[in-house]
């Protein structure tokens, strides 16, 4: 399990046997998406909890493509 996901997971007291809800919209959660991206190599200090969310795969597309904004994300958590 990636360190973020664990992070993230711990934070809220999910399980990987939970379901867990996307942040946006009202589908199943795929991915924990870095609102602020951690960059080629991996900045651990992107791995906080403020920089987190659950995304369905279509929020988080929508996401890395900017029609869901950093700032909207932020709005969320």
């Amino acid at each position: 399990m990636k360190k973020h996901v664990k992070i993230y997971l711990d934070h809220h007291g999910y399980t990987t046997a939970d379901i867990i809800p996307c942040e946006v919209c009202p589908s199943v959660a795929v991915d924990i998406h870095h609102i602020e991206p951690r960059g080629m190599g991996g900045n651990p200090d992107k791995d906080v909890i403020e920089n987190l969310i659950a995304l369905c795969r279509d929020c988080h597309s929508k996401a890395e493509a900017g029609a869901i904004t950093k700032e909207e994300l932020k709005a969320l958590i």
